[in-house]
Parts: structure tokens; C-alpha cells; sequence
């Protein structure tokens, strides 16, 4: 008798966990590198994910690591494995630096521990491979390249006779922001750097901004692409639950120029970013641009910036 009891509960056992365990969506994908841009890794606990670069990796910088991993060693040199510590839900940032030069930025987020009516995919692989040229163009036309620079003569004709072409919005900012000899400098609170705000221009639904960094300090540091913020935004009864009663995104940056990432002591770097700015925000939403230093990516300065500018108007 206990023979003939035992074998049906073994039978449903295993049916009654695979109940309980949710068939995972794993998302797959490659990424042309692009610096002006932040990818979206979505985690979730007791899950790792892997990011390959096409070539070495030299520096993995991870905003919190109270709640996420970011492993890299020199067996792999170009595998980055990522995964949240916490089950509850969290937000972080990511930078990926490799050999040449070039830089990865992530935005990580995990919804915490899923249960049985909500699975949210996980990208399970993220595969960057490099761009065709460091130079990024809208332009689908091929490029030419020149031997130096054209010789510019009298009346903005170049040598070959054929007009300068015109700067674009975001060169003609750059020009006039390095053109500021003494900007107002604002000093942060335990920070090595100084920045200042130029101009602001809106350019239809996106808004340029050209600001400046300072290195106040006596050791060199290095800056990361600039990134726009946008926080405030109150969080659904399932976050609150979580304890996450605001929360913050990240804006999808257009373009941006930035005239070096290495600061030596005392010295400056000036910048533009163009981004798209949303129609619409909530009375408590607030836009910043954010900047921050390489070693300390998770202590950002962020500066307060208007949600509606000037509108930019074209030179005669």
C-alpha cells in the first residue's frame, strides 16, 4: 500500500515546481557601438548576463555596486558578466571602456524577483561590435577623405573654389563656448571639477546645451560622456511597495561634442549635447544634465536645466 502511494505523489512533484517557475523570455542582441548613445540592459535576479565587446576590455565602472555585479577578468578580456544582488527592484549605470579608446554606457535595470503572472524578459547576451569609423553620420552618403585641411580664402572660399561649408548648429555652439575666456566656474561639495552653463537653445522637440568643466584639483582626472536625467517622476503603488517612491530616467541623447576626456590639472574642457527633450512632465519632474568623472560615476554632479529654453533661431 505505501508502494502504491508513493509513486503518484512522485509523478506530481515535479509537475506542481514547474508550476511555480516561469519560463524566462531570453533576449539576444548585437549593438553597433555608438558613444552618444546608453543601451538598456534589463536583469533580474539569479540571472547573469553577458556583455561582449569586440575587442579588450580595460575598465568596467559600475554606478551601485550595493546592487549589482559587474565581473571582468583577464581570462576573458573582452566578456563583462553583469547580475543584481538584490531581489528587490533597482536602477544603476554602467561604463564600458576598451583598448582603443572607446566607451560603452549601459543603463541597468532589474524589476526584482518576478512572480508567477509577471515574467519580464532578460537580456540574456549583449554583443557590441565596433562602428565602421570612430566618426558617426546621419548622412548615408559615403565619406571622402582629404589629405589636410582645405585652405580657406578670402570671401569663405576654399582652395578649390568651392564654398566653406556652413557649421552645423551644434559645431557653431562648440565654437562660441570655446570662445569664453573667463565662464562663471560653480564649485560642488567634495568634487574636483567646476562646470559651468552656456548657452541653451531649443531646436524643435530636442534642446542643446554648452557648458564647460574645470579641473580644480591637483591630479589628473578623466570625464564620461555626458548624460541627461530627467527625476521626479512618482513611482506606481508596485514601486512604492518597493520602496521606490521616485524614480529617475535617463533621455535619449542626439548628439554631443566634447573637447577631451583627460583633464590635466587646472584645465578645461568644453562641451555641447543635444538630446530629446520629452513634450511634456509632471509638476514634480525636473531636468538635469549630468556629469561625472570616471572613478566616480555613481556621485554625479547634476545641474538643473530649464524644461523650456529659448527657441534657437538661424543667422543671417
Amino acid at each position: 500500500m505505501r508502494l502504491r502511494w508513493f509513486i503518484p505523489i512522485a509523478l506530481l512533484l515535479p509537475l506542481s515546481l514547474q508550476a511555480k517557475s516561469p519560463v524566462v523570455g531570453a533576449r539576444f542582441a548585437t549593438i553597433t557601438i555608438n558613444p552618444r548613445e546608453v543601451t538598456v540592459l534589463h536583469l533580474r535576479p539569479e540571472f547573469e548576463s553577458t556583455i561582449h565587446m569586440p575587442e579588450e576590455v580595460t575598465s568596467v565602472i559600475l554606478g551601485s555596486p550595493g546592487e549589482f555585479k559587474a565581473e571582468h577578468n583577464e581570462g576573458e578580456p573582452e566578456y563583462v558578466y553583469v547580475k543584481p544582488i538584490t531581489k528587490e527592484a533597482a536602477q544603476s549605470n554602467l561604463l564600458i571602456a576598451t583598448k582603443s579608446g572607446q566607451h560603452v554606457a549601459m543603463e541597468l535595470v532589474s524589476d526584482g524577483a518576478a512572480t508567477a503572472d509577471e515574467t519580464p524578459p532578460v537580456d540574456f547576451l549583449i554583443e557590441y561590435r565596433a562602428a565602421r569609423s570612430f566618426l558617426i553620420s546621419d548622412d548615408p552618403s559615403p565619406v571622402t577623405l582629404v589629405n589636410g585641411p582645405a585652405k580657406v580664402l578670402e570671401g569663405g572660399a576654399t582652395e578649390g573654389g568651392a564654398p566653406r561649408p556652413p557649421l552645423s548648429s551644434l559645431d557653431e555652439a562648440f565654437r562660441q563656448e570655446q570662445t569664453v575666456n573667463a565662464p562663471r566656474w560653480t564649485k560642488w561639495e567634495d568634487k574636483q571639477i567646476e562646470t559651468s552653463i552656456g548657452d541653451i537653445r531649443q531646436l524643435g522637440n530636442r534642446t542643446m546645451i554648452s557648458y564647460s568643466i574645470l579641473n580644480n584639483s591637483n591630479q589628473a582626472i578623466e570625464i564620461v560622456p555626458p548624460q541627461i536625467q530627467i527625476t521626479g517622476r512618482k513611482a506606481t503603488k508596485k514601486k512604492k511597495r518597493e520602496g521606490k517612491g521616485i524614480i529617475s530616467d535617463q533621455l535619449e541623447i542626439r548628439d554631443y561634442k566634447l573637447s577631451a576626456t583627460r583633464l590635466e590639472p587646472e584645465a578645461r574642457a568644453d562641451g555641447v549635447v543635444v538630446f530629446d527633450r520629452p513634450n511634456f512632465k509632471e509638476s514634480t519632474e525636473k531636468l538635469y544634465l549630468q556629469i561625472a568623472q570616471a572613478d566616480q560615476v555613481d556621485r554625479p554632479v547634476l545641474i538643473h536645466l530649464p524644461f523650456t529654453p529659448p527657441v534657437a533661431t538661424t543667422s543671417k
